[in-house]
């Protein structure tokens, strides 16, 4: 059985101080074989991408508004993808979910195979 379960959501403060990791931990595949991605749904808003990596982790991709901001990363010994988001912003409230993608890392939802069911990102003062 296929699952992708998110973690490290939360509430926290924007600004330099703001950050948070997420996790994705991957079960029921093979994980090395899949590309990731992370995405992200504000509420009354469009589902849109955030970041993807590559199989071997080798090449990775942002989308503009969390370029320099976020890090995506795997581990493919643990079957884990993260997402690390430094100075979060109040527009990255959202909740954020992880995608797996059995050909290449892509930026587009439709392209992906399995998805998590997400974790809150809430940032506030």
């Amino acid at each position: 059985q296929v699952q992708l379960v998110e973690s490290g959501g939360g509430l926290v403060q924007p600004g330099i101080g703001g950050s948070l990791r997420l996790s994705c931990a991957a079960s029921g595949f093979t994980f090395s074989y899949y590309a990731m991605g992370w995405f992200r749904q504000a509420t009354g808003k469009e589902r849109e991408f955030v970041a993807a990596i590559s199989k071997n982790g080798d090449n990775t991709y942002y989308a503009d508004s969390v370029k320099g901001r976020f890090t995506i990363s795997r581990d493919n010994a643990k079957n884990t993808v993260y997402l690390q988001l430094n100075s979060l912003k109040p527009e990255d409230t959202a909740v954020y979910y992880c995608a797996a993608n059995r050909r290449v890392a892509s930026q587009r939802g439709y392209d992906y195979d399995y998805w998590g069911l997400g974790t809150q990102v809430t940032v506030s003062p």
